[in-house]
């Protein structure tokens, strides 16, 4: 994308739209390559903004898709107008990219970008993503925990040698994650814990299922590395759907209340 496309969009649209945790989300999940091409042309004829993210790390730049060929299965977007960027954007693990597109959050990844020139400019090319993440506001809204409110999981540890409280970071309608010490217990994807304890405020503990969809490893401000681990329920007793969304609804009022100096 030029500067002065870039200066524009960034007027009109968002600076950035950060990656969402898909942990739970799996239903709204595509994957036949031609649905997914048709939400790709969609994109393309909307003319829409893309957040492209440098995975691992915190480096991102806005972009746009360019085009999809019919007969390959690559897929090329407007690359940064920095050199820099563009290089380590072909040496990332992954770009994530994320977009809407009527009001729909769009994100999808994508690996072994290579530098090409398309039309007299220089794009990102890139074979076509195997799954794409197609959701709404209300099925992807995920409740950033407040300090105060200390909601935390207890989840049992191997060999019955007790229970590891951890911290709730964020919470939503599918799971929820948390940090943790890299030493603190061994984890892997797809692993299940169940018998969990979800303590929300003014509720009595949740049993719960989780399953670990995601784990990344995070360097806070004093250089301690921590894992980030997402998962979604797995299993919820009747009822439980619904105190979660009550908290997550009544929290957001709170916050939305201080912010206007109501509280």
């Amino acid at each position: 994308m030029s500067s002065e496309e870039q200066d524009g969009a960034a007027h009109g649209e968002p600076e950035r739209v950060q990656p969402l945790p898909i942990e739970g989300l799996d239903k709204y999940l595509l994957h036949g390559e031609r649905q997914i091409r048709q939400l790709l042309q969609a994109l393309i004829d909307a003319h829409a903004l893309v957040s492209v993210h440098l995975l691992p790390g915190r480096e991102s730049f806005l972009s746009a898709l360019v085009t999809l060929p019919e007969d390959e299965e690559w897929l090329y977007l407007d690359a940064c107008i920095d050199e820099g960027t563009n290089r380590r954007a072909t040496q990332a693990g992954k770009l994530m990219c994320v977009t809407q597109l009527e009001r729909i959050r769009i994100q999808f990844s994508i690996e072994s970008a290579s530098l090409v020139s398309l039309q007299g400019r220089t794009a990102l090319k890139a074979r076509l993503p195997g799954q794409m993440l197609r959701l709404q506001r209300r099925e992807s809204y995920r409740l950033q925990v407040p300090l105060a409110h200390e909601v935390q999981c207890a989840i049992p540890l191997p060999g019955g040698a007790g229970r590891l409280a951890v911290r709730v970071i964020d919470i939503g309608a599918g799971g929820i994650a948390f940090h943790l010490a890299p030493d603190a217990i061994a984890l892997e994807l797809a692993q299940t814990f169940s018998g969990c304890e979800l303590s929300l405020p003014e509720v009595d503990p949740i049993a719960v299922s989780l399953e670990v969809r995601n784990i990344n490893t995070q360097r806070n401000r004093s250089g301690t590395d921590t894992l980030r681990v997402g998962c979604r329920f797995a299993a919820l007793p009747r009822g439980a759907d619904t105190t979660i969304q009550r908290y997550i609804l009544r929290t957001e009022r709170e916050i939305n209340a201080r912010g206007r100096g109501g509280l």
